[in-house]
């Protein structure tokens, strides 16, 4: 269960990683908030018939959450994908590409301090000690030197750690929720939580940006967006907080900026660095160390 959770989890950060690669065309034509319905759209289209084949194939009644159950599923979804996401764009837009990298890295010491005051974790010294190296790791591939923090980005900057601490709760609870509900079925509630902050955020940016030119470029790098980036990586990130306690699944998110520097370098002819090197390694030992049999109480 622990290998398998490392899978989906390392699997979604690093589909993450390119992400950024594929936003950079799709983002100057469409807005964020209408790019991130889209996404959650896309996602519904693809989840929710996989659902619905993986019932029928147990041969389980279509019973869907109700009440309290369902407005617990849809709020871990306005978190995550209304609040986290939608926060991060904002910050995105108003401070620096550095800068973001920077404080949404943040993210795993926010999944960490939840985990122990929601879910009553207890936190081993190897586990303290892997994310110390691994948060060193991704400050060396980062350079935090680059970062410009001043009064023309403070805005983005909150925004940017609202993101990195939502992002921390949204995890968190669907490792809690994922207690009760299948994973499939708490991504899609998920996704339409989500849209009900997106959507209304979409009509509101409308007035200051337009929709611009959708060419062939543009729509596949939607459909991977939407298919790839939040259908298939949602679910494998929550799939790993069902499976493996949050304090370790947290660490698969340093995964994201090496797969990032990586492609970076492959598909924009960045240069392979010893910071790049040295800062992967660190992660790398981080991640085994997370992985290693516990023999603390």
């Amino acid at each position: 269960m622990m290998l398998r959770g490392a899978i989906y989890g390392l699997s979604a950060a690093a589909i993450w990683g390119g992400m950024y690669v594929v936003s950079d065309v799709v983002l100057p034509v469409i807005p964020p908030f209408a790019l991130l319905t889209l996404r959650l759209l896309l996602g519904l289209v693809v989840l929710i018939p996989l659902w619905w084949w993986s019932q029928r194939g147990r041969g389980h009644g279509f019973h869907l959450p109700k009440g309290k159950d369902a407005f617990r599923l849809l709020a871990v979804g306005l978190v995550g994908f209304g609040f986290s996401i939608g926060a991060q764009f904002v910050g995105t837009d108003l401070s620096t590409a550095m800068n973001g990298s920077l404080v949404t890295s943040a993210s795993p010491a926010f999944i960490l301090i939840f985990a122990l005051l929601i879910l009553k974790e207890r936190l081993t010294r190897t586990q303290i000690v892997a994310v110390v190296l691994a948060t060193i790791g991704v400050l060396i591939i980062l350079d935090p030197t680059q970062a410009q923090f001043g009064s023309e980005t403070f805005v983005g900057d909150v925004s940017l750690a609202i993101a990195a601490l939502t992002w921390g709760l949204y995890s968190v609870l669907v490792r809690l929720v994922s207690r009760q509900f299948d994973t499939l079925l708490v991504t899609i509630y998920a996704f339409v939580g989500g849209l009900f902050l997106t959507v209304p955020a979409a009509f509101l940016e409308r007035t200051g940006r337009s929709i611009g030119e959708i060419d062939l470029p543009v729509i596949i790098g939607v459909l991977y967006l939407g298919v790839v980036s939040t259908a298939g990586a949602m679910w494998l990130w929550n799939r790993s907080f069902a499976l493996v306690d949050a304090s370790i699944a947290s660490l698969f998110f340093f995964a994201q900026p090496v797969v990032g520097a990586v492609l970076s370098i492959v598909l924009l002819g960045q240069q392979f660095t010893p910071a790049l090197a040295l800062g992967s390694a660190l992660i790398g030992t981080a991640l085994l160390l997370s992985l290693s049999p516990r023999r603390e109480a």
